[in-house]
C-alpha cells in the first residue's frame, strides 16, 4: 500500500494558500469568529507556521482582503459594447455572485471587521469604490466627468454596496430583482441630474441610443408610465 507524500509548498505559494483558506473560512462566517488555529487546521499546517508566513491575524485578514477586494472591483469590468443598460445588468449579476458567494466577508469588507480603523482596510475598501466609478464613467464615454455626473455616479456605487449589504440580512427579496432594480436606480439617477442640465441630458441621450425594447431601461420607463397613469 502506497502513501501519499505531502508536497513541500515554497513561500509564497503557502502564503496565498493560506490567504485562500482565510478567504473560504470568511465566506461562512465573519473574519472576528475565525481563529489562527482554525485557518491553520484548514491548510493542514500548525499554528506557529501560520504566524511564519503572517505575523498575525490582522496581516492575514488584510492580505485576504486584498484579494477579496480585486476580485470584487473586477466584477465591474464589462466590454463597452452594447446597450448600457445590458451592460450595467451583467455588472450586478457578477457584483450579487460575488456577494452570495462571500456574505460575510463582504460584508467585513464593507463595514471593517477585526482591522476596523486600518489605513490599509480603509484604502482597500476605496479601491473597490473607485474601480466601480471609473468603469462606470467609462462606459458613459466620459474622460473628465462634470461634478454633478460624479455625483450620480459615486451615489449610485454606494446604494448598490448598501442594497448588497441590507440583501444579506436574510436575502428577503430575489436578488434578480434587485439587479434589475439597482439598474433602474442607475437610470432614475442620472435622468433626474440631466433634467437640470443641457449637457449631462445630451451624454444622457447618447449613453442611451440604441436601448432595445426589452432593456432595463425601457422597461422602467414603461412602468413609470404606467404609475403616472
Amino acid at each position: 500500500m502506497s502513501t501519499g507524500v505531502r508536497r513541500r509548498m515554497g513561500v509564497e505559494e503557502r502564503r496565498q494558500q493560506l490567504i485562500g483558506v482565510a478567504l473560504e473560512l470568511f465566506s461562512r462566517r465573519s473574519p472576528d469568529e475565525v481563529s489562527i488555529d482554525e485557518i491553520a487546521s484548514a491548510a493542514g499546517i500548525s499554528r506557529p507556521l501560520v504566524y511564519h508566513y503572517f505575523p498575525g491575524k490582522l496581516s492575514l485578514y488584510e492580505a485576504a482582503l486584498k484579494r477579496a477586494s480585486d476580485d470584487l472591483a473586477d466584477r465591474f469590468i464589462e466590454p463597452r459594447e452594447g446597450p448600457l443598460g445590458a451592460r450595467l445588468l451583467r455588472v450586478m449579476g457578477r457584483y450579487f455572485d460575488f456577494v452570495d458567494d462571500h456574505g460575510p466577508g463582504f460584508a467585513a469588507l464593507m463595514r471593517g471587521g477585526p482591522a476596523v480603523g486600518s489605513s490599509t482596510t480603509n484604502a482597500l475598501v476605496d479601491s473597490v469604490r473607485q474601480a466601480a466609478y471609473e468603469q462606470i464613467v467609462s462606459h458613459l464615454g466620459v474622460s473628465d466627468p462634470p461634478a454633478r455626473l460624479e455625483l450620480v455616479v459615486r451615489s449610485w456605487v454606494s446604494l448598490a454596496e448598501s442594497t448588497a449589504l441590507l440583501w444579506l440580512d436574510g436575502r428577503r427579496v430575489p436578488r434578480e430583482e434587485l439587479e434589475i432594480q439597482l439598474v433602474h436606480d442607475f437610470a432614475a439617477l442620472a435622468a433626474i441630474s440631466a433634467a437640470y442640465d443641457a449637457a449631462r441630458a445630451a451624454l444622457m441621450r447618447r449613453a442611451l441610443k440604441g436601448e432595445p425594447a426589452d432593456g432595463p431601461f425601457t422597461d422602467l420607463v414603461t412602468r413609470l408610465i404606467a404609475l403616472a397613469s
